[in-house]
């Protein structure tokens, strides 16, 4: 599960992008003027961003060159209407890692997404495992004794966030920080509600639940004993 910032003014744009991309299982968080990105980037980890060239107030070019100076490495997709060969040159200048012309297909937008996580080695491609359960982070599949599990996005994002730290143990504010959106309305509540509807979908009959709950602490995933 990789986060996502969108930083692009057209609403209607950054709505679509936002409907794909959490269909595609990401945790996405989105604002529309460049200072609103750029004061983002200073306070919360993104493992990529989508920013448009042509903000209002502050132009992507320039929250890109400034967040490289402030020391930033999280990468980087423009999103530009402009085709010169000169614009596409000053974007990548300015510290983004790659380029997308407008108007673009949103297969391609994940697939150069998808690039840069692996560029970047912020999503790996080791399947990860808890007994019969398997979660395929490329093709973002679980399984459980072979059998693909459906699950909802937040429901998917949660399960990775916990397998990959097996055996320990987050509160409801720690899980709600990693899997959920700065802006979301996300309560303990929420937490609750998808670790039970997760526990429905995962848990084997007769089989204590992998998601246990740790009291006056939250939930720990705990890998069964081979």
């Amino acid at each position: 599960m990789a986060k996502v910032l969108i930083v692009e003014d057209d609403k209607q744009l950054s709505a679509l992008v936002v409907d794909w991309l959490t269909g595609e299982k990401y945790a996405t968080e989105a604002v529309y003027k460049g200072t609103d990105g750029l004061e983002r980037l200073k306070f919360y980890k993104y493992d990529v961003v989508i920013l448009d060239w042509d903000l209002p107030g502050l132009s992507g070019v320039e929250v890109c060159r400034q967040f490289r100076d402030e020391g930033g490495t999280t990468p980087i997709l423009m999103l530009t209407g402009k085709k010169e060969i000169t614009d596409k040159a000053e974007g990548l200048d300015s510290g983004a890692d790659d380029y997308l012309t407008k108007p673009f297909d949103v297969i391609e937008l994940s697939a150069r997404l998808r690039a840069l996580l692996r560029r970047t080695n912020n999503v790996t491609k080791t399947i990860l495992t808890a007994g019969n359960l398997s979660l395929d982070p490329t093709s973002r599949k679980v399984t459980l004794s072979g059998n693909e599990v459906d699950l909802q996005p937040k429901e998917y994002s949660l399960l990775e966030f916990l397998l990959r730290h097996p055996n320990q143990p987050f509160n409801a504010e720690a899980i709600m920080d990693r899997v959920w959106t700065a802006s979301s309305d996300a309560a303990p509540d929420t937490v609750r509600l998808h670790v039970m509807r997760l526990r429905n979908k995962i848990d084997e009959p007769g089989k204590e639940s992998i998601i246990r709950t740790i009291h006056r602490v939250g939930y720990m995933l705990v890998p069964p004993k081979v």
